[in-house]
Order: structure tokens, then C-alpha cells, then sequence
């Protein structure tokens, strides 16, 4: 491996850890020289240590020991530290820690770093932070495992929604465009109806796998609940799911969190928050998700994912979610919080663009996808008016194209002015789409002016749908009452007991966030709803006198 300068720090990602920083970590791990050539983790393999440079260099590294694919992605020097942020969430290494220069290491194990973070805010939030800023820097470049398949393939846009929803580092390669990818499966003897394949590790091969088999090669941690009764199950891990799970688990429930698809909910898509307390700078859905996640999990809570619930049975005191797999997961005590799903545009052949050049998300991803290319937006909310502004660092152009005649009526004031100026948006009112162009992959829409009745054809090759959602409660249907639009009702009196706020007509089955019916559909009071949730879960335990078990 040729000798590699250490990597300057652009972004904050390589930072340098103090005198003191370094006499905090030392008593908790291990000094150990290392020779030229020493691999200290493995691409692919869990990392259970936190390494920090003392001397010598280390280089991160793609693909090591596959000849012309190898790359070297960065070099960290004297005290900077190692890893990304699936030394803190368990999933495996996107890159392989190889010493390019001989000296001396600190390896602390992971589970005491995990303690001190939690404990020591300003080191905390060192390492958290350039861990987000590596994890975004990965998906950036490409790098980690391979998704090879067809546009058209449903199977495929299953598994690249699953990886981009979950910010797993991962490369698409579509069959359709790229000949090489023909040839390399022709190479690993893989027929089409084969596809789509996952490449792992440069040797690794997955065969149309599931999501699940998918999260199981790359590490993505799924405990399996016991047999016993838990104290808490949650379903759904958007903002609401996710503060219950943080509030459930630290006050000592055994607390249970199943999400069907990703940690994060719809608010992981979201480019930037500005209006949530306590970031007045804003912050990512992607970052909010993560750091959640890492609380829950640092109070005991389990995080499931995949793990879709299909059923809700009421069972000798306690409650049943069925799952997908067939696995039954029980709890005294049941909140609710699967959100809601994306609203699809009435359209023609909508389908058949879906990952193609149709997208529900904009996060660093679809940014990719689109420099120096023009952009379409439909709707006029919030999300709309974020996926705006953070697109138009790479677009061309983005146009928003609004239904009504006043984008403000549904925006946010401060989104709409932030619109208005910034160069190289324009927003369209009374306009919808009728019509996408392109022969499977889009290279247009038409459009139409509800109020001068004029179509007009919009070049593009991205278009994103932020137009609401619909209640994600197919799997409860005939369990709790929902309203006439699917969504959970709570807190309605009934002849026989009074419920609490929150609380379905079961006892100890709670509904928070979007799913809710009647809820404000915010990031911020999502994640108060999930709080209180688990403050009232304790006042039933009370009336119910429902002890916590153990499993």
C-alpha cells in the first residue's frame, strides 16, 4: 500500500483528542504497538474497540487486499481516533483499519467509550460528531456494500429504500446503464433472475435477498425479545416511538422498539430542522434519529428493525404484536407510533419511476443524484419547503409546484421567506401534475395551471412528492377504533372506563405522534406525546396494578 499523507480536516470529522481527553480514555484501555501492515478491524466485522492513534499512522481503507479496487479513503495521524458510528449503534465496519506507519495505539473497548459519552458531554459530543460527519462523508463517496439490479426490479428499490432510509453506506449499480455490472455477474456465474444481488466485503454475495438478510450481513442489530413478558413494547421508531423507547427504558421498563423499515421515521428524510428546540442552528432528521437511537440504547432499550408488526392481539392481561416473521412479542404495555406513510401523486405510471427518478426522501442520497441537474418538488408544506433549500445545493434549478394559490397558507413563514431567497428556486402555485415522461426512467413531467387551464413540459429527471401522508394502521384494523381516515382515536371516554390521554379503548395501549388521530404533525410534539406516553403507561401499571416483569 503506497504511503498516504494524513487527511486534512474539512469538516470536522478528523478531530484531534486533547492531553486531557486522552488521560480520561487511557485508564479505561489498553496501550499496544503496532507494526506497518497490522490490520486493527475489518470491513465487514463488528469493531469492539475505540483505537486512538498515539503515534505512527493509520489508514481507513475500501475493499483492502482486492488489488485495483482498494482504496484508501483517509489517513488519521497522532491523536486523532478511529471508526465511525457503528462502533457506537453495533453494526459492522465499512472500512478496514490498516497501520501504514509504525507506533502506538489506545484500544478502548466499545462498551466503555459508550459509558463515557454518556457521561462526559464535551468528549460525547466530540465523538459523536465526527462520527455523523464520517457516516455522511461514506455515503457521500459510495462506499460499503453493493445493491446490483434492475430499475425496474421492485426487489431492488425494497432493498436500496431500506438502505437509504437506515444512512447504511452502500453503492447502487443499475443493470440497465452500466455494462460492467453485466459483466461482473456474468463473471460470479449469477444469472438476471438472480438479481438483485448485494456484494459485500468484494466477496461476499447475496442472492435476491431479503431486507432481513440484508440487515443480517451487514450487521445491523436486531435482538430477538424473549419468551417472557416485556414491560413495554413499542411499534414504530420515528420521533415519538423513539422518545418513549429513550423515557420507557431510562425509568427501567424493559422496553421493546419494532420499526418495520428504519429507525428515524419520516423525519430521518428531512434535510434540516430548524425549528425544533434547542438547535437553533437546525439539525438533520438523519442526526436527531441517530442520537436518539444511541440514548435509547444506552438505557437498555431493544431496537428491532426490520421487524414489521401485522396484528395486535389482547392476551390474558397483557398484549401480542405480531410480527412479520412470525415471531409474537409481548408487553404489558403498548404505544403506538407507526406514523404515517407517504402519499403517492394520482398519476399515470407512477410505479414504474419509483426509485427511478420518482423520490419520497431527499437526503444526502437523491443530493447525489442530482448536480447540475434541474428538479421538481410537489407540495407545499414543510417538507416540501426543506427538501427545496437543501436540493438547490446541487441542482440546477428547483421548481415547487404548489396546488394552491398562497404557499404560506401550508409552510412554515420562515420556510416560505427562505424560498423566496434564495437564488435558483422558483415556486409554481395552482399547478399539478398530470403526466411523467420518460421510457422507465423519467426525463419529465407535464404539469397543469388550474387556473389558466395551460399545461406546460418540465424537463427533469428528479421529482420528489411531499404532498402529507396517509396513517400507517393496516395492521390494526378491528384491534383499536380508528377514525374515518385510519388514524388511532384516544382518549374518548367509554361506558365502562375512563381512559387517559392517549390511551385507546384498551387499557395500557397508548397511540403518539402522526398515527394519532387529531395530533399536530411536528417533530417536537411527536416527541412529547412519546414522553407523556410512558408517564401514563406508569398510572395504569398503577390502577391496573400491573407490576413490572422481568423477561
Amino acid at each position: 500500500m503506497t504511503p498516504v499523507p494524513e487527511t486534512p480536516d474539512l469538516y470536522g470529522a478528523f478531530p484531534r483528542l486533547s492531553e486531557a481527553q486522552l488521560a480520561e480514555l487511557s485508564p479505561h484501555g489498553e496501550r499496544r504497538a503496532v507494526s506497518l501492515g497490522d490490520v486493527l478491524f475489518r470491513e465487514g466485522e463488528p469493531t469492539t474497540e475505540f483505537i486512538v492513534v498515539l503515534s505512527g499512522k493509520v489508514a481507513m481503507v475500501e475493499g483492502y487486499g482486492s488489488g485495483p479496487d482498494e482504496k484508501t479513503i483517509a489517513v488519521q495521524g497522532p491523536g486523532r481516533f478511529l471508526g465511525e458510528l457503528s462502533l457506537l449503534t453495533g453494526q459492522a465496519a465499512f472500512l478496514t483499519a490498516v497501520v501504514q506507519e509504525p507506533g502506538e495505539v489506545l484500544a478502548v473497548p466499545a462498551e466503555e467509550v459508550r459509558a463515557l459519552v454518556a457521561h462526559d458531554q464535551a468528549l460525547g459530543d466530540l465523538i459523536l460528531r465526527a462520527y455523523l460527519t464520517r457516516r455522511s462523508l461514506l455515503i457521500g463517496l459510495g462506499t460499503g456494500f453493493r445493491i446490483i439490479g434492475s430499475r425496474y426490479s421492485a426487489d431492488c428499490k425494497r432493498l436500496r429504500e431500506f438502505a437509504a432510509r437506515n444512512r447504511v453506506p452502500h453503492r447502487w449499480i443499475d443493470l440497465e446503464e452500466d455494462e460492467e455490472a453485466n459483466a461482473l455477474l456474468r463473471e460470479l456465474r449469477i444469472p438476471a433472475a438472480d438479481t438483485p444481488v448485494v456484494i459485500w466485503r468484494g466477496d461476499k454475495v447475496l442472492r435476491s435477498p431479503t431486507v432481513a438478510e440484508l440487515a443480517k450481513a451487514i450487521g445491523l442489530p436486531a435482538p430477538v425479545p424473549g419468551d417472557g413478558v416485556c414491560d413495554l413494547v413499542i411499534v414504530g421508531a420515528g420521533p415519538a416511538g423513539l422518545a418513549a423507547a429513550v423515557y420507557g427504558a431510562s425509568e427501567g421498563l424493559t422496553t421493546v422498539v419494532l420499526d418495520a423499515v428504519a429507525t428515524g421515521g419520516q423525519a430521518s428524510t428531512s434535510s434540516r430542522i430548524e425549528n425544533y428546540l434547542g438547535f437553533p442552528s437546525g439539525i438533520s432528521g438523519a442526526e436527531l434519529a441517530e442520537r436518539a437511537v444511541i440514548q435509547a440504547r444506552k438505557f437498555g432499550a431493544a431496537l428491532t428493525v426490520p421487524a414489521e408488526a401485522t396484528g395486535l392481539q389482547p392476551d390474558d392481561g397483557f398484549y401480542s404484536v405480531l410480527v412479520e416473521d412470525g415471531n409474537t412479542i409481548k408487553g404489558h404495555a403498548l404505544i403506538i407510533a407507526t406514523g404515517a406513510r407517504y402519499r403517492k401523486l394520482d398519476v399515470p405510471e407512477l410505479e414504474k419511476y419509483e426509485g427511478s427518478g420518482v423520490y419520497y426522501a431527499a437526503t444526502p442520497f437523491e443530493l447525489r443524484m442530482c448536480s447540475d441537474s434541474p428538479v421538481v418538488i410537489v407540495g407545499g408544506g414543510n417538507s416540501a419547503g426543506q427538501a427545496a433549500l437543501y436540493l438547490a445545493r446541487n441542482a440546477s434549478s428547483v421548481r415547487v409546484l404548489v396546488r394552491g394559490d398562497d404557499v404560506r397558507a401550508s409552510m412554515s413563514h420562515y420556510l416560505a421567506d427562505e424560498l423566496d431567497r434564495t437564488p435558483g428556486i422558483e415556486i409554481m402555485l395552482n399547478t399539478e401534475v398530470r403526466q411523467l415522461i420518460g421510457d422507465g426512467t423519467l426525463t419529465g413531467v407535464r404539469v397543469h395551471n388550474r387556473r389558466t387551464g395551460k399545461s406546460l413540459e418540465i424537463a427533469t429527471r428528479a421529482m420528489f412528492v411531499f404532498i402529507g401522508a396517509d396513517p400507517h394502521t393496516k395492521w390494526l384494523e378491528g384491534a383499536v377504533p380508528l377514525d374515518d381516515r385510519g388514524f388511532v382515536i384516544t382518549g374518548q371516554r367509554t361506558t365502562w372506563n375512563a381512559l387517559l390521554p392517549l390511551e385507546t379503548d384498551h387499557m395500557g395501549v397508548f397511540a403518539v405522534g402522526d398515527v394519532r388521530s387529531g395530533s399536530v404533525k411536528r417533530v417536537a410534539s411527536a416527541v412529547g406525546e412519546g414522553a407523556m406516553a410512558v408517564r401514563l403507561v406508569y398510572e395504569r401499571f398503577t390502577t391496573t396494578e400491573n407490576r413490572q416483569r422481568r423477561r
